[in-house]
């Protein structure tokens, strides 16, 4: 049942050259971030890829970037500097932090790509302004794929690709819901795999697997036991080997919050006569990337609604090295689970996470949590 978004993962690249050949009119549209409207992307039958890291130690990247920004950036960059996204017919981003933009625009000058385009997503999302310019901004990318595409996106387009995305939001909900549950049916992991998975495939097809996985969830039972309910927060994470190992010494990931997780498909793409004002307002009121979440912390309350409803005892809390924006983040954010009385414990990764060291410090925390629990 897990088994082929695990393969989906551990062969995106493979899928992706499948895809195009099978649809040799399709392009393949690489993005560095999820504040990307794949609506639109969809509503003209472009797949829409999201780069990532291998994290494996990269050496290409120095003459390109600055050593001191974040490995997540860094290692994206080499990802495309090594030739593994070759595939790809175009790139873009929209606008969330210096470092991934970076990335981006090395990409662009070293890299060949047959178009990119850069969107200007604002960072003060609690402006009254953000909404009519965001929309302003969409209308200006989708003339920008009309010119590259030859043809018009029409909203009957635009409709289809709505539709598309937010029956995988539903579902990937529905998925995430089961998680709540004593004995949750999926561990960490395999939802990390269900979510990655969701980033770089068709979504069409995604939904088709996450509908036959629902119908057999309800019977579902994990040869293991639960242990502690942890949750998961911070910057980007889709390193399975680091979700492996915290679920290995007596634990499980039941929610999240990142962009490689939660944060991606949490809420939906509202019903307007105004197709690009009603993808604006999804991106404007998801749940916010901290590098957008002032002056007011917004993050807070629903971090804090989610470690309740998913009975967390305890939260993780990750952030890539030289990561600014969730750097600022982690202190409030640590100390509202702590007056909470959720504890926390930090990690700053790399490239390569050292998951033996990391195992002593995940041991320990679940020690003191299974003490705490005596009292």
């Amino acid at each position: 049942m897990i088994e082929m978004f695990k393969e989906w993962c551990d062969a995106r690249h493979e899928y992706a050259r499948e895809w195009k050949q099978k649809n040799p009119k399709g392009k393949v549209i690489g993005y560095f971030c999820t504040y990307v409207p794949e609506e639109i992307l969809y509503a003209v039958d472009i797949l829409p890829v999201r780069i990532l890291g291998s994290h494996e130690p990269q050496d290409v990247t120095e003459p390109h970037i600055f050593g001191m920004y974040c490995p997540f950036c860094r290692d994206c960059l080499a990802q495309g500097l090594k030739g593994r996204y070759d595939y790809l017919d175009g790139i873009m981003i929209a606008q969330s932090c210096l470092h991934i933009r970076q990335a981006f625009t090395s990409w662009q000058l070293h890299i060949p790509v047959g178009w990119s385009y850069y969107l200007p997503m604002p960072n003060n999302l609690q402006s009254r302004f953000t909404l009519p310019y965001l929309r302003g901004e969409l209308e200006t990318f989708k003339k920008s794929l009309e010119k590259w595409l030859g043809k018009k996106i029409s909203d009957s387009d635009l409709d289809k690709g709505i539709e598309i995305m937010n029956h995988n939001r539903g579902l990937m909900k529905q998925v995430y819901e089961t998680r709540k549950q004593n004995n949750p049916p999926l561990t960490g992991l395999e939802a990390m795999y269900i979510v990655v998975s969701n980033q770089m495939i068709c979504k069409r097809e995604h939904s088709v697997a996450l509908e036959e996985m629902l119908k057999k969830l309800p019977q579902r039972k994990l040869e293991r036991e639960t242990g502690a309910r942890l949750m998961l927060v911070g910057s980007e994470d889709d390193d399975t080997e680091f979700v492996r190992m915290v679920e290995s010494v007596g634990a499980t990931i039941v929610v999240d919050d990142h962009c490689t997780g939660s944060r991606y498909f949490w809420n939906e793409t509202k019903k307007d006569n105004d197709r690009l004002k009603a993808i604006a307002e999804r991106y404007v009121t998801r749940p916010a990337c901290p590098s957008k979440d002032w002056p007011q912390r917004t993050r807070l309350p629903h971090l804090l609604k989610l470690a309740r409803e998913y009975n967390v005892q305890g939260a993780v809390l990750i952030q890539q090295k030289f990561c600014d924006p969730h750097e600022l983040d982690i202190p409030a954010t640590d100390r509202m689970f702590k007056e909470n009385d959720i504890p926390t414990l930090f990690l700053e990764f790399d490239v390569t996470v050292p998951v033996g060291q990391f195992k002593t410090r995940v041991e320990a925390f679940l020690e003191m949590l299974s003490q705490e629990a005596l009292f």
